[in-house]
């Protein structure tokens, strides 16, 4: 808490502190919103934050899954730092202290969490005794629950807290966490998803099929590997060309019901008086691939499912309307981004930057971040395929124009791409001569990374001047 900050009781604003309202879907990519320029889907609430905020183009989670991604959010950290690397195991060293939560009520914050955790920090015994993740926000993270992690009420349990009596004693950060459009999961395995079936359509009111609907050239094998024997995860081989304009159909219907709870949420947030003094933030955990390079869901890090929203609108909507291409790292960067707005002091821990100075104005000078990183693993169900070497793990440097893929093991496991000229990620380039320089960049950012953190992954990493694998 900084020097001088109020307590507990003073008023909202005594110190110009601003409440704050972090809104989350779940498997939102970047690109599914009307605000983004897709003509499949309509999301006017999210459209009015772009609108009244800042909106960044080129913003990733940094992991396309739910656990490491939320992991991140809270804490800062990388998930390879925390030991999250899938939806089930909790952080080894348990909850940490300087989390979301935590951070925020210690400085004098009312904090509320409603829908979706899915943070695996505290774990509790299951049905059969063996320990899972605590599927709701726990007491020791740092946050009253005031709403389980169910789609029906989120918005209206949101509402009831705004409008309490009790708002008017402190500023508060209010975490809305939607769980959809992650429904698409269970459509494309046959299920209902929670928020309910998704009326079919005539194949005349289908999306067309991405642009990068083909798999692109020297393609890492290992993906394709992951993909056939997680069969139940990734139930689209024998799908044809209909079922994934289908596909495609459902998930942005999906992206709109999450997109009307949300506006149910901005209006309760304007009926209580609160919109004009209230941080908003809003982003997801990581998106969904939409059948681009034939693949549904999500964990590889093509733009589709590692880029997600971001829109940041300060209080009284400063700077409105504007979008931005600087690269944000979410996971790392809405701790110190949240906390700079509330006068928090950052943990020297943190890896992130506070992402203020870029909705209120740009910074002189040199770029504000020359790269991100993500990173995901595969682990394969049962006995392995006969080319695998364990666990399939990769890494993601994204740098202003270009994009570079390692994946541990396989032919054609590094990818670089010019996003510039190929947004669609469908030409290698790591095998061509004229690129070798920038390959060699890549790695070795890479490299350093892992070296600043402790990621085992960079003995994954080939020497800077190595030919391609």
């Amino acid at each position: 808490m900084r020097s001088g900050a109020p307590p507990v009781d003073d008023p909202v604003g005594s110190d110009g502190r601003p409440s704050i309202l972090l809104i989350m879907t779940d498997q939102q990519s970047a690109n599914a919103m009307s605000c983004a320029g897709n003509p499949d889907v309509r999301t006017p609430a999210i459209d009015s934050l772009a609108a009244r905020g800042v909106r960044f183009r080129h913003a990733y989670c940094t992991s396309p899954l739910c656990a490491p991604s939320r992991a991140s959010m809270v804490t800062g950290r990388m998930p390879s730092e925390l030991g999250v690397n899938d939806n089930i195991a909790a952080v080894p060293a348990g909850f940490p202290a300087r989390s979301l939560g935590r951070v925020f009520r210690t400085a004098g914050y009312d904090c509320a969490y409603a829908g979706k955790w899915h943070v695996p920090g505290v774990r509790h015994d299951g049905p059969d005794g063996a320990p899972t993740p605590k599927p709701d926000a726990p007491p020791a993270s740092g946050f009253d629950l005031i709403h389980a992690g169910d789609h029906d009420g989120l918005a209206e349990a949101c509402g009831r807290y705004l409008a309490s009596d009790e708002r008017g004693r402190r500023p508060f950060l209010l975490v809305a966490s939607f769980n959809e459009p992650h429904g698409i999961c269970q459509w494309a395995r046959g299920q209902k998803p929670p928020s309910g079936e998704v009326p079919d359509a005539d194949w005349r009111e289908l999306p067309l099929l991405p642009p990068n609907f083909a798999a692109g050239s020297e393609e890492p094998e290992a993906l394709r590997l992951v993909q056939r024997f997680a069969w139940l995860i990734y139930p689209t081989q024998s799908w044809d060309e209909e079922k994934w304009r289908r596909y495609r159909y459902a998930y942005f219907r999906l992206c709109e019901r999450a997109d009307t709870e949300i506006a149910t949420l901005l209006s309760a947030l304007a009926a209580a008086g609160r919109r004009e003094d209230t941080l908003i933030v809003f982003t997801s955990d990581h998106g969904d691939m939409q059948g681009a390079h034939r693949w549904n869901q999500k964990k590889n890090l093509y733009e589709e499912s590692a880029g997600v929203p971001f829109v940041v609108v300060p209080p009284a909507g400063a700077r409105a309307g504007h979008t931005r291409d600087d690269l944000v790292s979410v996971g790392l960067d809405l701790l110190p981004t949240l906390c700079d707005y509330a006068g928090i002091e950052p943990d020297p821990r943190w890896a992130g930057r506070s992402v203020r100075s870029l909705v209120e104005a740009a910074p002189a000078g040199q770029p504000w971040r020359e790269h991100v990183v993500a990173e995901t693993e595969w682990s394969f169900p049962g006995p392995a395929p006969a080319p695998a070497k364990g666990a399939l793990v990769a890494r993601m440097v994204r740098t202003a124009r270009y994009k570079y893929l390692c994946h541990s093991w396989g032919l054609h496991r590094e990818q670089l791409f010019d996003l510039d000229r190929d947004p669609g990620e469908l030409t290698n380039l790591a095998t061509s001569g004229a690129h070798q320089g920038i390959l060699a960049d890549h790695r070795s950012r890479l490299v350093e990374h892992c070296r600043a953190i402790g990621d085992v992954f960079v003995r994954h990493v080939p020497a800077p001047g190595l030919a391609p694998r």
